[in-house]
C-alpha cells in the first residue's frame, strides 16, 4: 500500500491535478491519497468566514470565488457529458456552505465548531473532485471521508486524535475494502458524537502520516512544490541546496524553527513505526526529494540545515527577587500554558536573576498581560520587574546530529553573524546539542541566512557584494576587471564578486540578484535619482552579508559619509583621499569603526595608485619599526606633466594632455596646486603614527598667484596659456642647471613640505619616468639605505587594479 499526499500548491488548479492523477497512477500498488484544499482556498473560507460574522456582506463576493474557483475545476476536469452528477454534488456541498456562511452573518458570531465546519470544505470539495477526477479515467477509485475513520475529542481547531479507535478503523476499512486508489480529505477528521473537526496547522501531512502509521507503511510520500528538504530557505537563501537525506530528529529540528516543507506533527505519528518519508516535487516528479529516515546516516556533515522563525517577541522577566526562589519558572510557564500561549525559546542565566524566552508575535500582548498579572505582587515590591517585550524578532538555528561532536560549531555561527554586524540578543542550545539556536532581530533574518549558509556549507567559496559608486574613469576600468577576472576569481581563489548597485552624481541602479555589464551601460536610462545618502540607505534597506562599498569618486560628501557605511558593518574601498586627509579626528574614528563594526576600511589606492605604499608602512609599523623621515614622489600626474614639459609646446597644452589620458584629478587644479600631494603625505605621516593635520604640513606652490583665484576648469586653463612666460623660466632654471623639475613630499624632524624642487642626476628622483612614483622610507631599521617603493603612480588601470586588489583583501579575509 503506498500513501501520497498532495498540498494545496499542487491541487491549486486542474492542470495541477492533473499531474497528480499522472504521479498516482504511475504506481503500481494500491494507493491511498491524501489532498488538501486548492491553493489559497483555507486562507479564503477564514477570510470568508470572518467577514460575514463580523456583518459585512462583501463575504459573498470571497464565497463567489471559492464557488467558482471548485466549479472551474470540475469543468476542466470532467467532460461536458459526464458533469452532471458531480457539479450536483459540489453545488450541493457549496450551498451548505453558504448557508453556514449566512448563519454566521445574521448571528454576528463565529464559534471554534463553526469554524471547523466552514473550512473542513476545502479537502471535503477538492478530495471529492479529484476522486471523480480518477474515475472518470476508468480508474477502481472511491473516495473516504476521512471523518469515518480519524477520531478525535471536540477541541475544535486543534482535535486530538484518539489513536486506539482510529488506528483500528483504519485498518479494519482497508482490509475489506480493497480498490486501487483512494482518496481522502487531509485535514479533516470527526470527534467521536459525529461533529466535524480539524487537525490544525499542516493538518493534511498529519492525516496522511496517521493512515501510514496505523497502516505500518514502509514509507510515505509528501508531494509539494519543492524538490525536497533544503540545506536553508531557497526563497532566501539561493545557494540552498536540497538534503537528500536528513534523520527524522534532525528533521523535527528544522521542523520546529520554520521549515515549512514539513510539520512536526506529520513525524510524530511514523517516527515510532520508523516509517521513512518522501518529500518530492509535483512539478518536478523524477526529482530525488529529501529521505527523512530512522537509519542512521554515515555521511559526517555536522551541520544538516538552517531554518528560522519569523514574527518572534521575546520576553524577560528579571529582577532580585528571583534569585533563589524555587517555582518562579514554574509559576511563568504554567500562567502560559493556562492561556495556551507557546514558548518556542528558552534561555536562563545561570545566576537566576533573569529568565528568557519567545513566544509568538500574535501571543505577545496577551503573555505580557497574564505574566504582569501572576507577578503583581513581586513587581509592587520591587523584586521582579515588569516583564520587557521586544518585538521584532526572529529565531535562527542551525541543526545537525554532529554538531555534539564537534567542537566549536557554535563559535564559527556566532563569529560568522558578528561579522556581519548581526546583533545576538539571546542563545539556547539544548542538552541534546542537536540544535543552536539564536534571537536576532527580524531585519537581519535574511543576511543572517545567508551569512551561516555560507559558513557552514559553501565554506570553499566566499561571496561578496559590491556597491560600486562612479562607475566614470576609474570606476569603469574597475568594473571591467572584476568582470573579467570573475571565472579566475571563482576557480582558483574561491571568491565570487557581485555588483549589486553602481551609482554615479546623477543615477543609481540596483539588481539584488547581481548587475552585468549590459545593464550598468542602462545606468542613466534605467536608474533612480542618486540624491543624498539615498545609496547607502538602498544598501541597508538590501543587508546583504560581506557588502563592500566601492568609492571611486574624488567627492567630499562621499567621503564625509564612510562613518554611516562602516556603522554598517559596510566595508569601504576607496581612492577618495579626502576622508583620510581630512581631520584627525575623522581618520581615527573611521580607523576605529572599521574594528568596532568589523567593517574592513582599505585605502591602498590614496598614495601611489596601484603600488603598495600604504600596506608597507602598515607592515613596517606593525613589527616595530618607525618611519624617521619619508621622501617621494607622489603624484603621477605632476611627474607626467613635468617630463612631457620640454618647452616645444605650452604648459597648458601639457596639463590638458595629462588630463584626457585620466592622470590628473578632474579638476587639474587639485594636482598643480600641491594640493593631492599635500593629501597623500598626510596619509603616510598618519599611517607612520604621526598625529598631523593638514595645517602641519607646507606647500610652497609653483603656480602663478593669479591661480589661487580660478573658480573652474576652464578658467585655470586661461590662466595657464597666459602664464606660460612663468612655467618657462622654470623649466630653463632647471635646463641650466643640468636638472629636471619634480614636486617632492618632504617628511623629517616633524617637518612636512611640498615643493617644486629642481633635482640633480645623482638624485633618485632624475630617472622617474611618465607617470612613476618613488617613495623613500628611512627608517630606524632603514638607516642608511632607504626602503625604495618605485612604480606607474596615476592612470584609470593602475588606479583600478589597485581598488580591485584591496577588494580581493576583504573577500580573503572572509574566506
Amino acid at each position: 500500500m503506498k500513501i501520497l499526499k498532495f498540498g494545496g500548491t499542487s491541487v491549486a488548479n486542474a492542470e495541477n491535478i492533473r499531474r497528480c492523477i499522472a504521479i498516482v497512477e504511475s504506481k503500481s500498488d494500491s494507493t491511498i491519497v491524501v489532498v488538501s484544499a486548492l491553493g489559497g482556498i483555507t486562507d479564503l473560507l477564514q477570510h470568508t468566514a470572518i467577514l460575514a460574522s463580523e456583518r459585512d456582506s462583501s463575504y459573498m463576493s470571497s464565497y463567489t470565488t471559492i464557488e467558482n474557483r471548485h466549479l472551474e475545476v470540475v469543468r476542466a476536469l470532467i467532460p461536458v457529458a459526464n458533469q452532471a452528477g458531480v457539479l450536483s454534488n459540489v453545488i450541493r456541498q457549496l450551498n451548505e456552505l453558504e448557508t453556514l456562511l449566512q448563519g454566521c452573518f445574521y448571528l454576528g458570531e463565529l464559534s471554534s465548531k463553526t469554524k471547523d465546519v466552514i473550512f473542513s470544505f476545502g479537502e471535503r470539495l477538492s478530495s471529492f473532485i479529484i476522486a471523480e477526477a480518477f474515475k472518470f479515467r476508468a480508474a477502481d477509485c472511491v473516495h473516504v471521508p476521512s471523518g469515518q475513520l480519524i477520531k478525535t475529542n471536540n477541541r475544535y481547531g486543534r482535535a486530538v486524535v484518539d489513536f486506539a479507535m482510529t488506528d483500528q478503523l483504519i485498518q479494519d476499512y482497508f482490509a475489506k475494502d480493497k480498490h486501487a486508489i483512494y482518496v481522502m480529505p487531509g485535514f479533516v477528521a470527526e470527534s467521536k458524537d459525529g461533529q466535524i473537526t480539524t487537525l490544525g496547522r499542516g493538518g493534511s501531512d498529519y492525516t496522511a502520516a496517521i493512515v501510514a502509521a496505523a497502516l505500518h507503511a514502509a514509507d510515505l510520500e509528501i508531494w509539494t512544490d519543492v524538490s525536497g528538504i533544503f540545506t536553508a530557505n531557497p526563497k532566501v537563501v539561493k545557494q540552498a541546496r536540497v538534503i537528500e537525506q536528513i534523520s527524522f530528529q534532525e528533521a523535527m529540528e528544522l521542523s520546529h524553527f520554520g521549515a515549512k516543507v514539513l510539520y512536526p506533527s506529520a513525524i510524530e505519528p511514523i517516527l515510532p513505526k520508523k516509517i521513512d518519508m518522501y518529500i518530492k516535487n509535483t512539478f518536478e516528479p523524477n526529482s530525488n526529494g529529501s529521505l527523512v529516515t530512522h537509519a542512521s546516516l554515515d555521511d559526517n556533515r555536522i551541520v544538516r540545515g538552517i531554518s528560522n522563525v519569523d514574527n518572534i517577541a521575546l520576553m524577560t522577566l528579571e529582577g532580585p527577587g528571583m534569585v533563589g526562589v524555587a517555582g518562579i519558572s514554574k509559576r511563568l510557564f504554567e500562567v502560559l500554558a493556562k492561556e495556551e500561549i507557546n514558548v518556542v525559546f528558552i534561555t536562563q542565566a545561570s545566576s537566576e536573576h533573569s529568565i528568557c524566552f519567545a513566544v509568538t508575535k500574535v501571543d505577545a500582548h496577551r503573555a505580557e498581560a497574564v505574566i504582569n498579572d501572576e507577578f503583581a505582587f513581586e513587581i509592587d515590591y520591587g523584586k521582579v520587574r515588569p516583564v520587557q517585550v521586544e518585538l521584532g524578532m526572529s529565531i535562527v538555528a542551525i541543526v545537525g546530529n554532529n554538531i555534539k561532536s564537534h567542537q566549536g560549531v557554535s563559535g564559527k555561527m556566532f563569529s560568522a553573524l558578528g561579522r556581519n554586524n548581526i546583533n545576538i540578543c539571546a542563545i539556547a542550545q539544548g542538552a541534546s546539542e542537536r540544535n543552536i539556536s539564536a534571537v536576532i532581530l527580524e531585519k537581519d533574518a535574511k543576511k543572517a541566512l545567508n551569512v551561516l549558509h555560507e559558513a557552514f556549507f559553501e565554506e570553499v567559496t566566499v561571496q561578496v557584494n559590491l556597491f560600486v559608486m562612479g562607475v566614470g574613469n576609474v570606476g569603469g576600468k574597475f568594473l571591467e576587471q572584476v568582470y573579467n577576472q570573475g571565472d579566475f576569481l571563482r576557480e582558483h581563489l574561491k571568491i565570487n564578486l557581485r555588483v549589486i548597485g553602481v551609482a554615479n552624481s546623477k543615477q543609481m541602479l540596483f539588481n539584488e540578484e547581481g548587475l552585468d555589464t549590459e545593464a550598468i551601460k542602462t545606468l542613466n536610462e534605467t536608474g533612480v535619482p542618486m540624491q543624498g545618502y539615498a545609496f547607502l540607505e538602498q544598501i541597508k534597506e538590501l543587508n546583504l552579508r560581506n557588502s563592500v562599498f566601492v568609492d571611486n569618486t574624488a567627492n567630499q560628501g562621499v567621503a564625509m559619509s564612510y562613518e554611516s557605511y562602516l556603522r554598517n558593518s559596510i566595508g569601504i574601498v576607496t581612492c577618495n583621499k579626502i576622508a583620510c586627509s581630512s581631520t584627525m579626528e575623522y581618520y581615527r574614528s573611521l580607523k576605529f569603526l572599521s574594528k568596532k563594526y568589523s567593517a574592513s576600511f582599505l585605502y591602498e589606492t590614496n598614495v601611489g595608485a596601484g603600488l603598495p605604499i600604504i600596506d608597507t608602512i602598515k607592515n613596517l609599523v606593525a613589527s616595530g619599526d618607525r618611519v624617521q623621515e619619508i621622501q617621494a614622489v607622489l603624484s603621477g600626474s605632476l611627474n607626467f606633466i613635468f617630463n612631457q614639459y620640454d618647452g616645444s609646446k605650452p604648459f597648458v597644452e601639457v596639463v590638458k594632455q595629462a588630463q584626457a589620458e585620466g592622470y590628473t584629478e578632474p579638476n587639474p587644479y587639485i594636482d598643480l596646486s600641491g594640493v593631492d600631494v599635500k593629501r597623500k603625505l598626510l596619509i603616510l605621516a598618519r599611517e607612520s603614527g604621526y598625529g598631523y593635520e593638514d595645517s602641519d604640513i607646507k606647500v610652497k606652490s609653483f603656480l602663478p598667484e593669479r591661480c589661487a583665484e580660478v573658480q573652474n576648469v576652464e578658467q585655470l586653463f586661461e590662466i595657464l596659456a597666459n602664464e606660460e612666460a612663468h612655467f618657462k623660466a622654470l623649466l630653463d632654471m632647471a635646463n641650466k642647471k643640468g636638472a629636471k623639475l619634480r614636486v617632492v613630499a618632504n617628511f623629517k624632524k616633524g617637518e612636512a613640505t611640498v615643493e617644486l624642487q629642481a633635482v640633480d642626476g645623482t638624485h633618485p628622483f632624475y630617472q622617474l619616468e611618465g607617470k612613476d612614483n618613488i617613495v623613500l622610507f628611512y627608517t630606524d631599521r632603514y638607516t642608511e639605505q632607504p626602503l625604495l617603493i618605485k612604480g606607474a603612480g596615476a592612470g584609470a588601470e593602475v588606479t583600478a587594479s589597485g581598488i580591485f586588489a584591496d577588494v580581493i583583501r576583504i573577500a580573503n579575509k572572509l574566506n
